[in-house]
């Protein structure tokens, strides 16, 4: 562990004390710092702190910073297909069926696991198991996710994702003819009471958006383009479910009687955020896997 010490000066008097240290010492995050002031080894003039208080001129702040924790998770040479990297980000489209990060029941073969191979700089901010991660999609969703590779991209991307400016459109294939061409789904999410796995329209839940397109119909089937405008877990299931619409394949929240794909037929398509540090706008499109666009035409040679 290594102790390090600074006095506030003037100019900084009333901020807050994780945008004060931030300032000092820019190495550091401010999450990783608000993350040290909840543990209590930021201290001022001996005493901890919230993350709320605001520094005054010589106060003394003290933080024992902690030795960086090994990354237990094992580094895999998967076959990742990179869509775009550069110092600070890294674009990737993740296939159906592989888990996003190491968790119980599944310690290997992760995206974590083939991005600890591809890379060694990426983002603490999510802790040992999930570096880089900023979002998730499910095991059985394909398609793009972008990676932070250090903490101040990472910090960037999320607060894109909060302030609702990160472009994310799915294309999902679910039960029933859909009449109408676009709509807007506007319902909060939350746990389901009834089951514990599950999610569901909650009057309590939280805050949950998503606008649709139909591009085609196929019968008793129906091609959409989802966009998030918010990014609840499973948000596009719940909400094609709870407008009597659930995905194809889908396990969890579809019928029984659904067409074998393995599961859900979603895929994260196109992606688009403002680049951390040069401001540029980047959207970038993976195209519909084969075992999805083969489905497709099935569907369209029944018809």
């Amino acid at each position: 562990m290594t102790q390090v010490s600074y006095t506030i000066e003037e100019q900084q008097q009333g901020e807050r004390i994780d945008k004060a240290v931030s300032s000092i010492q820019n190495e550091w995050s401010r999450t990783q710092i608000s993350n040290w002031i909840t543990e209590g080894i930021v201290k001022v003039n001996g005493e901890a702190v919230k993350a709320k208080y605001k520094v005054k001129a010589g106060d003394v702040v003290e933080i024992i910073v902690p030795e960086a924790e090994p990354l237990d998770v094992i580094a895999e040479n998967l076959d990742l297909e990179i869509v775009y990297e550069d110092a600070d980000v890294l674009v990737v489209n993740k296939p159906k069926g592989m888990v996003v990060h190491p968790a119980p029941g599944h310690m290997t073969g992760t995206l974590v696991n083939g991005l600890m191979y591809h890379c060694t700089d990426l983002s603490g901010i999510n802790g040992i198991m999930r570096p880089g991660i900023v979002h998730r999609i499910d095991k059985d969703t394909s398609g793009l996710l972008m990676v932070a590779k250090n903490d101040k991209a990472h910090e960037s991307l999320v607060e894109q994702l909060v302030n609702k400016t990160v472009t994310r459109k799915y294309t999902a294939l679910v039960h029933g003819h859909i009449a109408h061409d676009k709509g807007t789904i506007d319902a909060p999410i939350g746990r389901d009471q009834k089951d514990r796995q599950k999610q569901a329209v909650v009057d309590k839940g939280k805050h949950a958006v998503t606008h649709f397109q139909v591009i085609e119909r196929f019968g008793d089937y129906t091609l959409v383009e989802c966009r998030l405008e918010t990014g609840r877990t499973h948000q596009i299931r719940v909400h094609m479910q709870y407008i009597g619409f659930p995905l194809v394949g889908d396990p969890k929240y579809g019928p029984r009687k659904t067409l074998d794909f393995g599961g859900q037929v979603l895929h994260a398509g196109v992606l688009g955020f403002t680049h951390p540090t040069t401001g540029e706008y980047m959207e970038f499109e993976a195209p519909l896997p084969v075992d999805y666009v083969q489905l497709l035409d099935e569907l369209r040679n029944k018809d």
